[in-house]
Order: C-alpha cells, then sequence, then structure tokens
C-alpha cells in the first residue's frame, strides 16, 4: 500500500514534529503534486506476468500424470521425482539471483503417510535488504482417492448400493501411481508460484524483505511439507511478514454451471485484529489499484468448511498467511483423474497471479509492521491522562520515515479513518475513546509504500473459578 491521501493537518502528536516528509503529499493549497497510487515498478511487475508461461508450466506439471507425494521417484517423465527436479531446473534457469534448494525432510509412517518416505519442497529464495521474509506458495503434490476401477461392480455384487460414478470416496488402499494430473489442484498454485519467482528475479527491484517461492508436498496428506518447514523455521526464529499460499486458484467454471472469472477469494484466520485478517484487508486495498477489474472476497474464516491448506502450518506457528481460493469451485474434478487442463481458464490464472505479485512487492517494499505490544505481548494503548483519550504507542520500524494511524467503530470490520504521522512512535487523540474505537498503525518508507497494519488487540481477560462453601 503507497501513501496517496492528503496528510491531515494539524496533527495532534504528543510529541511535536516540523520534519518534512520525504514523499510527496498535498498539504492544504501549497499545490504539492501528489504521487499517482500506483507504483511503476510494481504497475511494471504486475504486467509481466504470462498467461502464456503460466499454460506452459500447468501443462507441464500436468504432464507428469502423477505428482503423489508417495509416488515414483525414479522415471524421468512420471511421477514427483520427476517433478520435483523439473521444478528445481525451472527456477534455476530462471535467474541467478534465486537461491534455488531442496527442502528435504524423512518421515516416518504416519496417518496418511502409508510408508517411510522423503519429502522434498523445492525452494527459490530472491534474497531482500532484510532477513524479514515475504511467502509466495502452492502445493505440487496431487492425489486421486476416487474409488478404484470395478469397485462398484464388487460391492453390487455383495450386495451393496453402488456409489455414483463421480462420488469421492477415499480408497482403503490408494495407487499413489494411478493417474493424478492436479491440473487446478494445485497444480495452479505451483504454477503461479513459479512464475512470480520469474517476474520477481527479472524485476530488477531489490525488495526490502526477503522473497521465498515454495512449491510444497506432502499437502494432499495434511499439509505435512509446510508444516515441517514452518516449524523449523520458527525453532530458527525466522521473521515472516506474511505468507501468500495458493491452492485452486485456476478455473473460472464452478461444478455447479456459474462462471466466475472476475473475483478471488481470501480466507484468513481469526480473530476479527489478527496479522491474518491484516494482511487479508492489505491485498484488498493493494488489489484495488493494481488489479482494479479484479475483485477480492474476503472471507471471515481460515478456509473453506471443513477443508484446510498449507497456510494453516504458518498460522499455527505464529506467521501470518492467508490462503487464495477460486470463486466457484469444482468438487468432482478433486483429487481424481478428471483434474486435466481443459478444467483450467488461464486468463483467471493471470489475474490472480497479478493480484499476488502487487500484494506481495507492496509487503516487500514497505518496512516492517510496527510492533504495538510491549515484549510481554500486553497493546500499548491507554487513556491518556484524561482518560477519554487514545495514547497510543508504537516500536520504530526500521527504515520508516513516517507512520498512517488508522482507526474504526469498534463494531465495524474494516477501517474507517486515518491520520499520517511523522517519524514519530506516540500519538495522542483527544475524545477519541479507546472503548468506542478500535486502533492500528501501519508503518510509511521513504518511497511511500505503507506496510500492513499492526492492530492493538484488547486481550482476552482471564477469569478464576469461583470457590464455593462446602
Amino acid at each position: 500500500m503507497r501513501l496517496t491521501r492528503r496528510l491531515l493537518l494539524p496533527v495532534l502528536l504528543s510529541v511535536a514534529t516540523t520534519a518534512t516528509l520525504p514523499f510527496p503529499v498535498a498539504l492544504g493549497a501549497q499545490g504539492t503534486t501528489i504521487r499517482p497510487d500506483a507504483d511503476p515498478r510494481i504497475a511494471q511487475l504486475v504486467a509481466s506476468v504470462s498467461q502464456a508461461r503460466l499454460q506452459a508450466t500447468a501443462t507441464t506439471l500436468a504432464g507428469f500424470g502423477t505428482r503423489s507425494t508417495l509416488s515414483d521417484t525414479v522415471s524421468t517423465t512420471r511421477g514427483i521425482g520427476a517433478a520435483r527436479r523439473w521444478i528445481y531446473n525451472e527456477f534455476t534457469r530462471m535467474s541467478p539471483r534465486l537461491q534455488v534448494s531442496y527442502d528435504r525432510h524423512m518421515l516416518a509412517q504416519q496417518g496418511r503417510i502409508s510408508r517411510e518416505v522423503e519429502l522434498v519442497n523445492v525452494v527459490a529464495v530472491l534474497p531482500g535488504k532484510s532477513a524479514r521474509r515475504v511467502y509466495i506458495t502452492g502445493h505440487y503434490d496431487t492425489v486421486n482417492s476416487r474409488r478404484p476401477v470395478g469397485a462398484d461392480a464388487t460391492a453390487t455384487a455383495a450386495g451393496a448400493a453402488p456409489a455414483a460414478p463421480s462420488a469421492p470416496l477415499v480408497r482403503p488402499t490408494i495407487d499413489h501411481n494411478a493417474d493424478a494430473p492436479g491440473a487446478n489442484d494445485d497444480g495452479s498454485g505451483a504454477a503461479l508460484t513459479m512464475e512470480l519467482a520469474r517476474v520477481f528475479a527479472e524485476s530488477g527491484i531489490v525488495f526490502d524483505a526477503t522473497l521465498v517461492f515454495v512449491t510444497w508436498a506432502g499437502e494432499e496428506q495434511g499439509l505435512i511439507g509446510s508444516m515441517a518447514h514452518a516449524t523449523a523455521l520458527r525453532t530458527a526464529k525466522g521473521v515472516v511478514e506474511a505468507n501468500f499460499n495458493n491452492d485452486i486458484v485456476g478455473s473460472s467454471l464452478g461444478g455447479n454451471g456459474i462462471i466466475d472469472g472476475e473475483s478471488v477469494k481470501i480466507y484468513s484466520l481469526g480473530p476479527e485484529d489478527s496479522p491474518n485478517r491484516s494482511l487479508a484487508r492489505y491485498v484488498q486495498r493493494v488489489a484495488g489499484t493494481y488489479v482494479p477489474s479484479h475483485t477480492i472476497r474476503l472471507m471471515a474464516r481460515e478456509d473453506r468448511f471443513g477443508r484446510g491448506s498449507d497456510h494453516s502450518s504458518f498460522t499455527a506457528n505464529d506467521f501470518p498467511a492467508i490462503v487464495f481460493r477460486e470463486a466457484n469451485e469444482n468438487y468432482e474434478r478433486q483429487h481424481s483423474p478428471d483434474d486435466k487442463l481443459e478444467g483450467m481458464d488461464f486468463r483467471y490464472l493471470a489475474q490472480n497471479t497479478r493480484v499476488n505479485a502487487a500484494a506481495a512487492a507492496s509487503v516487500a517494499l514497505a518496512p516492517p509492521a510496527p510492533r504495538v505490544t510491549t515484549s510481554g505481548g500486553s497493546p500499548t494503548l491507554g487513556r491518556g491522562a484524561s482518560g477519554y483519550d487514545a495514547s497510543l504507542q508504537w516500536q520504530p520500524s526500521a527504515g520508516a520515515v513516517a507512520y498512517r494511524v488508522y482507526w474504526r467503530d469498534a463494531w465495524s470490520n474494516d477501517w474507517q479513518k486515518s491520520q499520517v504521522v511523522g517519524n514519530v512512535t506516540t500519538l495522542l487523540l483527544p475524545n477519541v475513546s479507546i472503548d468506542d474505537y478500535v486502533f492500528g498503525v501501519a508503518a510509511i518508507g521513504a518511497d511511500g509504500h505503507e506496510s500492513i497494519i499492526s492492530a492493538y488487540v484488547s486481550p482476552t481477560r482471564t477469569m478464576s473459578p469461583v470457590q464455593l462453601r462446602k
């Protein structure tokens, strides 16, 4: 997000400042030129997304026949081994700026992992000025969990009613080398991830944050590849600003016959002012600038009802994450040999890729989000000396030259008002009660890019059990 609104004067600061902001703003009637909303660098990056390349990548991925985590690893043309080697080679040849590696994890037999297996995520890192990371991800593994051919006849002979031909019944024993092309689930997300690795690396932009592009394995067995990676990242005290996960984002035609190629869903784990929800709102605002024809539909739940994806591995490790989902899915194609290229809409996939590009670039160019809590986790928000004023404090963000404070009615779910302040870390808003409003603050960099908003979250009251006399 980029600063473009008028600077509200006078700014009510508890620490006064007269410093001139280094980016253009309109100051009353002074006529200072306002910079356009869109950063030309990001606009060019978004325009560089290639629909043809997305289609070619998805075609190759589907052509491996199956990419099941437990499928063949020796063949050069079929199975997950051939797929991951091809992804690795593609990442490598895109740009010398990308640091490409296999993220390997030896798994014991567990859950849907029916035998010991080496799980391999494929990672491409575009180093930035700082160690904080922005992830763009999709899973490249697939699964065919439909009833095997002939099972209906066997069931009927035994006196049971046959299942509908398209019923997604899980096999007692899955043949991991059976056809599972996974063109949309999740060849679409993997192709998106690979295309943005190319676009970002070739852009020549030096981002403040480090960009990490990952195609996950083991998603279909319970998000195992992403969970192994995110858990190790947390153990290493990694700093993750955002995870943009993409899972089933390549078809505009739903199984109900409805076509929607003009919107995309973003799911985010609550509560209302969680970092995940802040990230989702951020994407919606940025998309309005760079991809205005595409509607962002914010969904107030972690994922579709009863289902999940790899972003949950990040939220489980306290990293902000969201997942993109196509507007209207075709469930009949998923987890079956029917998930083929003919079910794809590559114009639609390209639009979803552009939204990811704009949002990830904006986050990576902006300063880190300010910290609005003490080291113990308490919000640094008070009532001021009068008891009726909002007194805000925050920790300085590296590279910030100013901050924008946001607030809204406590019943509303999106920001209603904001005010830009200088390079300070306190603000007093007279007669604005912290009981009536929710507050947040974002950092602004020297080029006007604005961070994700950090919200002041009211702590949950701890209740003690009542001791009753016996």
